[in-house]
């Protein structure tokens, strides 16, 4: 699977989780250059408490548009030390 911005690869990995629609891709698959932390927080009952990064291409900043959990609840350790995309980023075989 490839994570795709503004036409560049974000990150590629051929072991992704999916959870609710979203691949969940392994951090160290993940273009480091393109990801910005954010101080954005959200909370998932059943997931734990998510934490943001912006997508970064060139001068071109997609805000809060990864997230990844450090402390997964124990239903989702699975998701542990991965991230996922949304707003925009395309996700294609």
């Amino acid at each position: 699977m490839k994570a795709l911005w503004n036409g560049t690869v974000i990150a590629e990995s051929e072991d992704t989780v999916v959870v609710e629609g979203n691949h969940y891709f392994p951090a160290d698959a993940v273009r480091p250059e393109h990801l910005r932390a954010s101080e954005l927080t959200s909370v998932c009952p059943w997931k734990g408490t998510a934490a943001y990064y912006d997508v970064v291409v060139g001068d071109e900043v997609n805000r809060d548009a990864a997230w990844h959990y450090d402390e997964p609840k124990a239903r989702a350790e699975h998701i542990r030390g991965r991230i996922a995309f949304w707003r925009g980023v395309t996700v294609v075989p």
